[in-house]
């Protein structure tokens, strides 16, 4: 099934959907599936609101972090190095400053396993 169609509370063709949900509407999507041939129209509503503190983060933007990247990953290689990563070849790990990837695709690749040894490298960066 493919959404082909989001919209939100206020926009045109909502109005009824928004009478009927109120403030609980965050948005309506069009979902067609090719196999049936059907089109489905959903709702995404809030059922529940409390309030919720987020966890500080993991590591400290201006610290060394440990990066496993694949060799063969020539595109997620090019961003490292855009972001200030040094390749070390005797630990076969990239490091890069936390900050300089916090919230974007190579985030996901931090070493977590690695013991804390990746501090030895500040100078070097």
């Amino acid at each position: 099934m493919k959404t082909r169609l989001t919209l939100k509370p206020g926009q045109k063709g909502t109005k009824q959907l928004t009478d009927k949900y109120g403030d609980a509407l965050l948005c309506i999507r069009f979902r067609y599936d090719d196999e049936t041939g059907k089109r489905f129209k959903t709702v995404e509503l809030i059922v529940e609101q409390t309030d919720w503190i987020p966890p500080p983060p993991r590591y400290d933007s201006d610290i060394l972090v440990p990066l496993r990247i694949d060799v063969s990953n020539f595109s997620l290689r090019a961003k490292v190095k855009a972001a200030g990563g040094k390749w070390f070849p005797e630990e076969l790990l990239w490091y890069v400053k936390y900050g300089a990837i916090v919230g974007g695709p190579l985030e996901k690749h931090i070493y977590v396993d690695y013991k804390n040894k990746f501090k030895k490298h500040k100078k070097h960066l």
